[in-house]
């Protein structure tokens, strides 16, 4: 049903001069899914993924999210968004706390209900017990569960992960694929991955990118 199609990507391509780095990819996630993107390094995951979240223009195509044009009102459109890209975007000399207070401020969340927002996003990313350690002393698991609670610290229907796992151990992969199974209880997930046990791992479906095409 329509109102159950959070993301539509028609036709998404992006060319950097002769190159092609994303041709005529056609996407859909649906309320409940966690949709797994699989393909080698540099087949265009993360270059469609910086399309869809509004980080990179599309030299053609078009991206609906939860109904509204990304182009044409793209600060409406991403509210409805969280995005964890490759190397989290934390801040080492800040604290969890207020690094997520800060994260919730710029996602719009209203002053009176960041404390709540920051605490629930805390609780469901297991951070409660380092909220008032400098991000910078965190291991990199510890780090990777920050970036994850501001995508999600103002409740975005959809959140998008670019190689969640990527340089953790293999405990701090376990602990992470138990989260993102976690999440997608209440949240539709898109994330990306050159792994094929990882998808199988959290993903209900998945689409093979190679060479920019799927």
């Amino acid at each position: 049903m329509e109102q159950d199609i959070l993301i539509e990507a028609r036709g998404l391509t992006r060319r950097y001069g002769p190159n092609v780095a994303v041709q005529g990819v056609d996407l859909t996630l649906r309320r409940g899914e966690i949709l797994g993107l699989l393909g080698p390094n540099g087949a265009g995951k993360s270059t469609t993924m910086k399309m869809i979240t509004g980080n990179l223009a599309p030299t053609g195509g078009t991206v609906k999210i939860n109904g509204v044009d990304l182009a044409a009102e793209p600060k409406k459109a991403k509210q409805s968004l969280g995005y964890l890209p490759e190397l989290p975007p934390v801040h080492p000399e800040v604290t969890v706390d207020e690094y997520l207070d800060f994260a919730a401020a710029l996602h719009g969340v209203a002053k009176n209900e960041r404390k709540a927002a920051v605490a629930k996003a805390k609780q469901s990313c297991g951070l409660n017990e380092v909220s008032r350690r400098l991000i910078g002393n965190l291991s990199k698991g510890f780090q990777q569960r920050v970036g994850l609670a501001q995508a999600i610290v103002h409740q975005p229907p959809v959140i998008i992960l670019d190689e969640p796992t990527v340089g953790l151990d293999p405990i701090q992969i376990r602990e992470i694929r138990t989260l993102i199974a976690n999440l997608a209880q209440n949240h539709s997930v898109i994330l990306s991955s050159h792994i094929l046990p990882e998808i199988q791992a959290v993903c209900s479906r998945v689409m093979i990118v190679h060479r920019g095409r799927v």
